[in-house]
């Protein structure tokens, strides 16, 4: 195992630059995720540390060595690519033996390896079939046991699952983060999936045009994110335009729908992120923090509003309610007392304080 240290990483392709000022530590034995949409910098991020990209600025530690320069082949990694990179006119064997070939481990001891892996992986039995005669999710498992039988210091996946149905993804998920737990091995996985991120997750890296915008738990990323950019790409958020009125010890007071409405929100670190210079702010809140009832709610935060949609989902509920033009998204869990729950009924929702947070807005999409 190792530590990983990126220490004022840049990338740049030309006038693009792909990874700016990036500073991260993953620590040993960590599954450590990074989480953003195409083009964010996650997979180039991945690449630097593999040694296939070398950064334009910035340095490159495993534990204390310095990897900056260092070429892919030298620096123990295992690295599972998004088409997985199988050899087909190999069989199973043959390509989890390949790494060990190269690096001309003798042949018993490959014997040995290869077996032992396929075994964590279950293709024991499958041993002598060529690669092509796989469905999707052996040939991940391959490209797995590949990767580990190295005995790599760092495992680096990068969007491995991307190919699968969502069905073997969720599978495959669970034996991905088994086998991490079994290798105690320093794990980094790229993924755009949410689903993904906080379910795997020791930590994880939320990147957008070649910025980390946040590093934390799943928890953490998930109910304290950054800004709105983080709110909005990890789960569901409303965000509600709004205008701080007056604050004291305990409350914020902010007012909404062009200030015909004001609610109150706790004045803590987790109910408002202060702004750093220039940058706006934005009242949010997750639409199972929202409750609904259509009786009149006792609390400063209550709105009345109208239901434009209802979906069902099985054991959620996921309500659209209309208040004087402002759409709030509010989901709950299913019950048997539905009967309120009729397209065009007035109801009532209410916005806990200790639930709304006040955050950067910096995506500049939220009028």
């Amino acid at each position: 195992m190792a530590s990983i240290n990126l220490e004022n990483v840049q990338k740049a392709f030309g006038k693009v630059v792909a990874v700016d000022q990036l500073n991260l530590k993953i620590n040993e034995g960590e599954f450590f995720t990074f989480l953003g949409p195409s083009g964010c910098g996650k997979t180039t991020t991945l690449r630097m540390i593999a040694g296939f990209y070398y950064p334009s600025k910035g340095v490159v530690r495993f534990g204390e060595k310095d990897m900056t320069r260092v070429p892919p082949e030298k620096r123990n990694t295992g690295m599972v690519f998004q088409n997985y990179a199988l050899f087909p006119h190999m069989t199973v064997f043959e390509n989890v033996a390949f790494g060990l070939k190269v690096r001309k481990v003798a042949s018993s001891e490959i014997k040995k390896r290869v077996k032992e892996v396929l075994e964590k992986v279950r293709l024991e039995k499958f041993s002598d079939r060529q690669v092509s005669q796989l469905s999707g999710g052996q040939q991940q498992r391959v490209a797995l046991a590949r990767a580990l039988v190295i005995e790599p210091e760092i495992l680096l996946l990068d969007e491995p699952l991307s190919n699968l149905d969502a069905k073997l993804r969720d599978e495959m998920r669970t034996e991905i983060l088994q086998l991490q737990r079994d290798y105690h091995i320093t794990t980094i996985y790229v993924t755009h999936d949410q689903a993904e991120a906080l379910s795997m997750s020791d930590r994880i890296a939320v990147f957008n045009f070649g910025v980390c915008h946040q590093v934390g738990t799943p928890s953490e990323i998930y109910n304290e994110p950054a800004n709105d950019f983080v709110a909005s790409f990890i789960g569901e958020i409303n965000f509600i335009p709004m205008k701080i009125e007056k604050t004291d010890k305990q409350t914020i007071e902010v007012s909404i729908l062009d200030g015909s409405k004001r609610l109150h929100v706790n004045h803590t670190p987790f109910n408002y992120r202060e702004p750093k210079a220039n940058e706006d702010v934005v009242l949010s809140i997750r639409p199972e923090s929202i409750k609904l009832s259509p009786n009149r709610f006792d609390s400063v935060n209550a709105l009345e509003g109208k239901l434009e949609l209802i979906q069902f989902f099985g054991s959620m509920i996921e309500v659209l309610v209309n208040v004087n033009g402002l759409m709030l998204k509010v989901n709950m869990l299913n019950s048997n007392d539905l009967s309120h729950l009729q397209k065009g009924t007035n109801v009532w929702i209410n916005l806990p304080e200790e639930s709304i947070r006040i955050i950067p807005k910096i995506s500049g999409e939220i009028k």
